[in-house]
């Protein structure tokens, strides 16, 4: 079973910049897709970006230009740098990553908080 931790939350305020890392163990191959998510406050979860073993990498409209997705697969990382935040980027982001041998099973991390101040 793959396990995720996520990393790199914290305060920043409008127009500031921070980089999560999403680390994942139990498995000795890289997952084909690994993605971040949020969920703010009283709203739905939303995929932000998610990016590929080959690289493709796809992005929330409104997130694009102001955030980059990146993998480590030999460290078997996943990272989100956040540049431009504001306000509404407000949220707990989760790492997601589907299992190695059955892309039909996604595993999630705890999450971490992401706030930002106007």
């Amino acid at each position: 079973q793959v396990q995720l931790v996520e990393s790199g939350g914290g305060l920043v305020q409008a127009g500031g910049s921070l980089r999560l890392s999403c680390a994942a163990s139990g498995t000795d191959q890289s997952s084909d897709v690994m993605a971040w998510w949020r969920q703010g406050l009283g709203k739905q979860r939303e995929l932000v970006a998610d990016i590929t073993s080959g690289g493709r990498t796809n992005y929330a409209d409104s997130v694009k230009g102001r955030f980059t997705i990146s993998r480590d697969s030999a460290k078997n990382t996943v990272y989100l740098q956040m540049n431009s935040l504001k306000p509404e980027d407000t949220a707990l982001y989760y790492c997601n990553a589907n299992d190695p041998y059955d892309t039909s099973i996604t595993y999630w991390g705890r999450g971490t908080q992401v706030t930002v101040s106007s």
